[in-house]
């Protein structure tokens, strides 16, 4: 897998862009990649960032229902992406602020 397969987006809600100011960036990522794995993405595609560690969560679907049509959500994986203090920050993310 490469880096571009491994991270599919940033996630931009509330909560993860009150930490951007600490340095910790959310991402949705491949449900069959694994720690190691985001991290090196992290680094191949930001310059200058340095991970620290990451956490990772396996979000289910939930069941909705819309009338007589009733299905589930789709099931992501997210991952949370703590930067070194030496780091630098992701551009990306201070242009949003």
């Amino acid at each position: 897998m490469t880096a571009t397969d491994i991270i599919i987006k940033p996630l931009l809600a509330e909560k993860p862009m009150m930490m951007v100011e600490n340095k910790k960036y959310a991402f949705v990522v491949n449900k069959n990649a694994t720690k190691l794995q985001i991290a090196a993405a992290v680094e191949e595609l930001f310059d200058g960032a340095k991970v620290e560690y990451v956490h990772t969560m396996n979000c289910i679907g939930k069941y909705k229902r819309q009338g007589k049509y009733d299905g589930y959500t789709s099931e992501f994986k997210k991952a949370y992406v703590q930067l070194t203090k030496a780091s630098k920050t992701i551009s990306f993310f201070d242009s949003l602020n």
